[in-house]
This record gives C-alpha cells, sequence and structure tokens, in this order.
C-alpha cells in the first residue's frame, strides 16, 4: 500500500475514534463505558502516527524524486476497502446490537444470591431482569409474590408458544463477548422487535417461585415505549441522557 494511502487510513481512523468517543455516545453500542479513556489514547496515537507518516514519507519523495525522478508503488485495490470502517466512524455507525443478535446469543447465567434483602414497599417496584430473575428463581421468603414489578429492555420475537421475551444485552468487554438476559412476558401481543419498553406486572406462575423450576416471567399489566437508554448495554436500571 502507498504511504499516502496509509496516512490517510491511520489519520481517517484517529479522526473517527477520537469523534466517536469525545463527542457522541455511539461507542458505547460496541464497548463498556469504562473503555472510553482506551479508544480516545488509541485515537489520538493514530492521528499521530498519521501525521508523522505524512512528514517522514513527505521528505523521502522529496528524495526519491531528486535521486531517481520517479516512483516504482502500488496499493492494491483490496486495500481501499479498508476505508470503510474508518469512514463509517465518522458519517454512518453500525447499527446497534438488538433482537436478532439477542436470539443467537449466549444467555448469562444468573449467579447464586444466598440472602436477599427485604424489597421496598414502592409500586410498581423497578427491578432489573437479572434481579427479578433472581427474586423467582432463589428467594425463598417467596417476597415475588403478587407483588408489581416494572422491568425495561426491548423486545426480542420469543419464536415459539404464547408471549415474547424483555431483553438486555450485557456487554463483560465489548460486543464480541456480549450476553443477554431475558425475561418471558405474556399477556399481550408482541410489539415490534428492538422496540424499548418498560413493563409493568406480576410474576407469571409456572414452576415453584423460589426455585429453579419456576420461569422468569411476567403477566403483563402496562407497556410504555421508552427511549433507549444510555447504559443500554448492561442490566441496570436505565439512565436517560443528561
Amino acid at each position: 500500500m502507498r504511504r499516502p494511502v496509509q496516512t490517510l487510513l491511520l489519520t481517517l481512523t484517529g479522526i473517527g475514534l477520537l469523534h466517536t468517543a469525545l463527542f457522541t455516545d455511539i461507542y458505547l453500542r460496541y464497548v463498556k463505558a469504562g473503555l472510553r479513556p482506551l479508544l480516545i489514547v488509541s485515537g489520538v496515537v493514530l492521528l499521530l502516527l498519521g501525521l508523522a507518516s505524512a512528514v517522514i514519507g513527505d521528505g523521502r519523495r522529496h528524495t526519491h524524486h531528486e535521486d531517481h525522478g520517479h516512483v516504482h508503488s502500488g496499493a492494491p485495490r483490496i486495500a481501499w476497502l479498508l476505508f470503510l470502517p474508518a469512514l463509517s466512524l465518522l458519517f454512518y455507525a453500525p447499527p446497534a446490537l438488538g433482537a436478532y443478535t439477542a436470539a443467537r446469543s449466549n444467555t448469562k447465567p444468573v449467579t447464586v444470591q444466598k440472602g436477599f434483602a427485604p424489597l421496598p414497599a414502592t409500586s410498581p417496584l423497578p427491578l432489573t431482569l437479572t434481579d427479578f430473575t433472581k427474586r423467582v428463581q432463589q428467594d425463598r421468603s417467596l417476597a415475588i409474590r403478587s407483588r408489581t414489578v416494572q422491568l425495561t429492555g426491548f423486545v426480542t420475537p420469543a419464536g415459539d408458544g404464547d408471549g415474547w421475551y424483555l431483553t438486555r444485552i450485557i456487554f463483560t468487554c465489548c460486543a464480541a463477548d456480549s450476553q443477554t438476559v431475558k425475561v418471558r412476558v405474556y399477556g399481550t401481543e408482541a410489539p415490534p422487535a428492538d422496540t424499548w419498553l418498560a413493563v409493568t406486572g406480576t410474576w407469571h406462575p409456572r414452576g415453584a417461585l423460589g426455585t429453579k423450576t419456576a420461569q422468569a416471567a411476567l403477566d403483563v399489566t402496562d407497556t410504555h415505549p421508552i427511549a433507549q437508554p444510555v447504559n443500554a448495554y448492561t442490566d441496570d436500571l436505565p439512565l436517560t441522557p443528561s
């Protein structure tokens, strides 16, 4: 690949990373928030490499033309495809992970919790999908029975039987290692896939509550659309843009 092409590619990639990490929340579609400083550092390094390559390359071309009068070099056409991901960082961000990914990815195992604090009297009670699942399958006090809870996530079609799934995708590090947590929802037709919802309801009785036989499922009493939260790729209570 010609040095000018390498220089332009490094520079565009560096600018794209800095734009994404400094001025948008788009990077959260692909990596955890804690990796933002590394993205910024990477963008700075790539930009500096591009600028250094431009300076060095200009000096070498000047010397080369004086010595030989012409340059014999060429770049394979396929090398130009490397510009597509670089330009996408600036002009077209790939779509966020959603129902298509969730239907095909691994379900995140719910860790064992030995003790549970009393549930607050708030109604509806906001819970994460993981906390709801733990209460349903592990809390022997059956505190979740008949409690009205509110869960948030996006819609994933079930593909079998009744109901649909309220879903969150969780990044351990980045999109490549994503896992899902799902709660099955009964009592209403499935909204369009990838719709973000706040869902209110009570536990759908199936299996023995407080044991692993209990299904993490909800009989819905109310749903309303919400904007995709800033922390979409965690299983935390939703944050909204400040």
